[in-house]
């Protein structure tokens, strides 16, 4: 055998019996088939075996595996991150003609989704007062496939009653999904409470660390399972076996992070309550936060992210002032992580509500909690 052709012979030349604790990374496009007869190209790998990279590497399935377990699902697909993840519940249940209902308090992103693309394939998405709960029957059409719920909601941090919602939505057949993200698939049980489907940005608490892209959808039954699959294929949603590999090592410390950052979190949150210049907190286990009460009913626990209102004695400008002169704090859009990041929304649309600029959110990180609280502290003498 010529030397080029040994260089590029598959067969392993080491043994193949190294027992680690973690699991390895497979990168691969191509899987190679014991025989003719054993060729096929299902998506479904769990079942049919290992047929291409494009519907995941071992690597990928594990990462799957896992977030299934945690998060007690009949099976998870893991996907290139959480908006990802939401478009694949979108077109899983969506198609012209559809109606579909999405909190206004939802990821940014996911409304930009319902007014943009799902807008133009002829899907009406209707955006519903998250603090609505049982009322949402009176929403539903006839042509309602699919409510989203997200629970706390993004940067105002309404708690929904998901109970209610998912009874109103199953008496007339519409699938529920859930975007899981703020409870890392653990501090609300979705499955428990009869979720249809649970997504996650394992970008942010699973991987840890801010620097992964990824996500997850989570499905409750067979039938979520069915619905999913065809269009994971179709969409083409490949993973990096890296950033899966990643992913599987914040999973060992996710208990150990959620812990310290519930904890400091409520520190943070606590005193800023306590400051002259804050008008409202806004965290979902402080009393006066929206939807506090269902959020004692059906949560375990509480995360790193809240947000806080200036009251309007300070400006905007100032709101930004204050930004600038944090020190520890960096500023960013994502949270999840190990370090502690600040940033106002200007333009926040609530119904009802105007925030004139005056609303910052906190990533609280696993910096000493005292230090957070003389950043800022010191950031809002700077401000004023």
């Amino acid at each position: 055998m010529d030397w080029r052709t040994k260089l590029l012979n598959p067969a392993p030349q080491a043994r193949r019996d190294y027992n680690s604790l973690n699991t390895p990374v497979y990168r691969g496009s191509t899987v190679v088939f014991k025989d003719a007869a054993s060729v096929n190209d299902h998506w479904n790998q769990a079942e049919n075996g290992y047929s291409y990279g494009l519907y995941g590497t071992p690597t990928a399935l594990e990462l799957a595996s896992r977030i299934a377990g945690l998060e007690d699902a009949h099976f998870s697909f893991i996907v290139p991150g959480g908006q990802a993840a939401i478009a694949l519940v979108y077109f899983a249940y969506c198609t012209t003609g559809s109606h579909a209902l999405v909190p206004y308090s939802a990821y940014g992103p996911n409304k930009e989704m319902a007014e943009g693309l799902m807008k133009g394939l002829g899907v009406e998405v209707e955006p519903y007062d998250p603090l609505i709960g049982a009322g949402i029957s009176a929403l539903i059409r006839d042509n309602t496939t699919l409510i989203w719920t997200e629970s706390p909601g993004s940067v105002t941090m309404d708690v929904q009653d998901i109970p209610a919602i998912v009874e109103a939505a199953h008496a007339r057949g519409v699938a529920v999904a859930l975007d899981n993200t703020y409870a890392a698939g653990v501090l609300f049980d979705a499955f428990a409470h009869k979720v249809d489907v649970s997504i996650q940005a394992l970008t942010k608490y699973v991987g840890g660390h801010s620097d992964i892209l990824l996500g997850s959808v989570s499905v409750r039954d067979q039938a979520g399972f069915e619905a999913m699959g065809p269009v994971y294929r179709q969409l083409g949603l490949a993973v990096s076996p890296d950033d899966c590999s990643l992913a599987l090592r914040g999973l060992q410390t996710l208990g150990l992070r959620l812990a310290h950052l519930e904890g400091a979190t409520l520190e943070v949150a606590n005193w800023l309550v306590d400051q002259d210049l804050i008008a409202e907190v806004y965290h979902p286990a402080l009393p006066g936060c929206p939807g506090h009460e269902i959020w004692k009913r059906d949560f375990t626990g509480s995360a790193s992210v809240f947000s806080f209102m200036f009251k309007d004695t300070v400006s905007a400008a100032q709101a930004m002032v204050f930004l600038d002169a944090l020190r520890i704090f960096q500023i960013g859009l994502s949270w999840g992580g190990v370090t502690s990041l600040a940033v106002v929304y200007p333009d926040l649309d609530r119904p009802g509500k105007d925030f004139g600029g005056r609303l910052v959110r906190l990533n609280i990180g696993l910096e000493h909690p005292a230090d957070l609280i003389e950043d800022l502290h010191q950031a809002m003498k700077a401000a004023l």
